[in-house]
């Protein structure tokens, strides 16, 4: 048979003294004589006790657990996790994490099951679906702190790590500008993400400094899925007028439109340039190698879990920060001409 879990009522068995006393050693205080203190200690080193961190939580309100929600686990959101991870370890925090796969229904039910495991607040980027938010208004109205990261939205006021998108996009254009190329096509996700707003502002921006007028036709939205661009960038290349450069707003876009652009027999930069955004490490591995705009993933993670861990701790109205982040553009041969 399987030997029961230590605990504490079986330590004091054991040992002959109280449950009280052996749970006021095991905590640490004061008005316990230091011989049987020791001697309880020792024990339950030697049966390797380990306390019911859900009866604990209970007791002092707290569970020291930080729900996270994130789209997928890609190589982004993969990198932030881990810099959510590693500040909430250090603060004696424990993530439970789940994935949206970009949906709406899928983010509002693993919210709703994340709150319900105990957690003492979220941190989310939420779904390219996401349009009603009112699972994330729930959340704040028990007073319980909401950090977003990378995606988040303007109908709310809480904390928010995010990405100079605009910048990252705006560098990616000006630098295909610089290049030569004149008709610059933009691949984005669907219009009610923000961040895809953000870029295809810096996109326009870019183009606007330059004295280029935007072309419609070469401005394409879509899901944020790479077989989705692949489809989108070969209605780019059907054009009478082909682009000679796009600026796709995700790694994962730009990976479908170099996979139209290969089938479709172009060279790269040669005949058709190509930007994406996030900077995965695949980019430098394909052949061409594909520039991209870099973020601070691990570190944009790390910020948004300090917030979080801030906010919670605070005393009083706390006051909502927002922590911006720059991008950095990363030349490869995609677009060296």
């Amino acid at each position: 048979m399987k030997s029961k879990a230590p605990t504490i009522k079986l330590i004091a068995k054991e040992l002959g003294v109280s449950i009280s006393t052996v749970s006021r050693a095991l905590r640490d205080m004061p008005e316990v004589n230091p011989e049987t203190r020791e001697r309880i200690i020792k024990y339950a080193e030697e049966v390797d006790y380990q306390p019911n961190m859900v009866a604990t939580s209970l007791v002092k309100q707290n569970s020291h657990l930080i729900g996270v929600v994130v789209p997928n686990m890609d190589y982004f959101f993969s990198s932030a996790v881990k810099g959510i991870d590693e500040a909430a370890m250090e603060a004696g925090y424990t993530v439970v994490i789940s994935q949206s796969n970009e949906s709406y229904g899928r983010e509002l039910a693993n919210t709703q099951r994340i709150m319900n495991s105990q957690v003492e607040g979220l941190i989310v980027s939420l779904s390219s679906e996401t349009q009603n938010i009112d699972h994330i208004k729930k959340i704040l109205k028990r007073n319980m702190p909401v950090v977003f990261f990378d995606r988040d939205t303007p109908d709310i006021e809480a904390s928010k790590v995010v990405l100079d998108n605009e910048l990252g996009a705006y560098k990616a254009v000006k630098h295909l500008i610089s290049k030569g190329c004149k008709r610059i096509a933009y691949l984005g996700a669907e219009k009610n993400l923000e961040i895809s707003n953000s870029r295809e502002a810096g996109y326009l921006k870019a183009l606007k400094e330059a004295g280029m007028s935007s072309d419609e036709s070469l401005i394409v939205h879509g899901k944020f899925d790479k077989d989705n661009a692949y489809l989108k960038t070969m209605e780019l290349l059907r054009l009478k007028n082909l682009p000679d450069a796009i600026f796709a707003i995700s790694d994962r876009l730009a990976l479908g439109a170099y996979m139209a652009i290969k089938d479709k027999g172009l060279r790269m930069p040669e005949d058709i340039a190509l930007v994406g955004f996030n900077d995965e490490p695949i980019m430098s591995l394909l052949s061409p190698s594909i520039s991209s705009v870099s973020q601070p993933a691990f570190e944009m993670g790390k910020m948004a879990a300090r917030l979080f861990i801030e906010e919670l701790n605070s005393e009083g109205e706390y006051e909502p920060r927002t922590e911006v982040f720059q991008p950095e553009l990363k030349i490869r041969d995609s677009s060296t001409f």
